[in-house]
């Protein structure tokens, strides 16, 4: 059996897809696979469901839900099921062929790093593209609700897997910028200062594809964008990494040509 949690939750199981239609027993199971073969204490449950405000009989509610879940996830002709009740709480726990894809997406970035610091730049970009592929939508089918939306163990998770990605985004770019490959880049790198307006590694990544890609006019177009927007919504000016590399563009420092150090990345 397959989780995804890369998007709106669902389960695999060989090739057929279920969903869970009801939004509190989705949230309960999200929180325990989030903490799989952990125990889920009771309070923790319910804080994920309600928040602080809890109803009357907020601890029936859960055990109904619970049960609910437990049906969802039999397995026909298996004497078990994954979600054990041990005080104060409950678990649910991995068989052997399960897989969780929030867990399988950092360890792919994991070994993508790591190929990455020692110059195996194709291999590196491979892991990166396989881990980035996992995502399928909003995680967690969080839609535009933000941090804050969910418990703190959700939102927590979310946040941590959201900054995962945008990393493993960023090393796949400087893996592309190593093996020259500068015009593909740019496409990705549009996309990305568009979904991340405020993230300044992704304008500094874009303007030196552009500038490898004979393109020195639109690179410091990108700077002058970055620049108003950094001035508009934090009256800012763009770090010196940013500053550094348009002073750099303007005097035609052929330097840059040169792929970079990729243990010199930028920090976020």
């Amino acid at each position: 059996m397959r989780y995804e949690m890369l998007g709106p939750l669902r389960i695999k199981d060989g090739d057929d897809y279920a969903t869970i239609n009801a939004q509190k027993v989705e949230i309960v199971l999200t929180v325990l696979l989030i903490r799989a073969d952990r125990l889920v204490s009771l309070e923790q449950l319910m804080r994920e469901i309600w928040g602080e405000d809890l109803p009357r009989r907020a601890t029936a509610g859960l055990h109904v839900y619970i049960s609910q879940l437990r049906k969802f996830l039999k397995v026909p002709g298996s004497a078990g099921n994954p979600v054990e009740t041990r005080a104060p709480g409950y678990v649910l726990h991995k068989r052997d062929d399960d897989q969780i894809d929030a867990q399988i997406f950092p360890e792919l970035v994991d070994v993508g790093r790591s190929l990455l610091r020692q110059k195996r730049f194709d291999e590196a970009a491979s892991c990166f593209g396989q881990a980035l592929a996992l995502w399928r939508g909003p995680i967690l089918g969080q839609g535009g609700n933000g941090p804050g939306a969910n418990g703190p163990i959700i939102d927590g998770f979310s946040t941590w897997l959201t900054e995962i990605r945008l990393e493993c985004q960023e090393m796949l770019v400087e893996c592309q910028l190593q093996l020259g490959r500068h015009r593909e880049a740019v496409g990705m790198l549009y996309a990305l200062t568009a979904e991340n307006p405020m993230c300044e590694a992704f304008y500094r990544q874009l303007m030196l594809a552009l500038y490898r890609s004979e393109r020195q006019a639109d690179a410091l177009k990108v700077y002058q964008s970055v620049r108003k927007t950094l001035n508009d919504e934090l009256g800012l000016e763009p770090g010196r990494p940013l500053q550094e590399l348009q002073r750099a563009i303007l005097a035609g420092d052929m330097h840059l040509m040169s792929p970079p150090s990729p243990l010199a990345m930028s920090g976020r």
